[in-house]
């Protein structure tokens, strides 16, 4: 059987937008499972990889989550300040670093332990972005700071504590429709019993 990069040829890339994320418009041959060649016309968003974290408490059944205003989701008309798991690009970080980094300046946690999941395509169709998908037990001593996200950055986040029963609701209802925060939040219904 053939190899699958020995299936692509990339024939010619083409940079259109490189600002906040890289554009790239790529013409390449793709040698398809029957044997036939074909010359297929793709764009790709080069992105940076991220991670993010499920925080959940045991003792109160709850998981911290965060709320904040995106600008895809204001511009297709939904509610703009959107119930996310914390998560951030990695920065050149190891994952698990920038998911420790990114919980403390959201969130205020400081955490013990932080359990690599899995990790998955955002959009693999047209997005290069790999997410890094981490669980971590907290409980409220684990709370040293404030969160809300960085100044600096302009962030202005909301922490959110929440049963968990009640965020697996808040995604049937539509108040929840992040990906990332629905794939967390099945994993730990799924894992609940393990997860003391």
């Amino acid at each position: 059987m053939m190899q699958p990069k020995s299936r692509v040829k990339i024939v010619s890339e083409e940079t259109l937008s490189n600002g906040w994320t890289r554009l790239t418009s790529y013409l390449l041959d793709y040698i398809d499972r029957r044997g036939a060649t074909q010359r297929l016309k793709r764009e790709v968003y080069h992105r940076t990889q991220a991670a993010c974290i499920l925080l959940y408490d045991p003792k109160r059944d709850l998981v911290v989550l965060v709320r904040q205003f995106r600008l895809p989701v204001h511009l297709h008309g939904d509610p703009a300040w959107t119930i996310e798991v914390p998560a951030g690009l990695l920065d050149d970080d190891h994952p698990e670093a920038a998911i420790r980094r990114e919980a403390m300046e959201e969130t205020g946690y400081h955490l013990r332990d932080a359990r690599f999941l899995f990790k998955a395509y955002s959009s693999p169709g047209s997005v290069t972005e790999v997410v890094h998908f981490f669980a971590a037990l907290i409980d409220t001593a684990d709370r040293v700071a404030e969160g809300g996200g960085l100044d600096e950055e302009h962030e202005d986040i909301e922490v959110l504590e929440i049963p968990l029963d009640e965020a697996a609701r808040m995604i049937e209802t539509g108040e929840i429709f992040d990906a990332k925060t629905i794939m967390l939040l099945q994993w730990a219904l799924l894992n609940r019993g393990r997860l003391q």
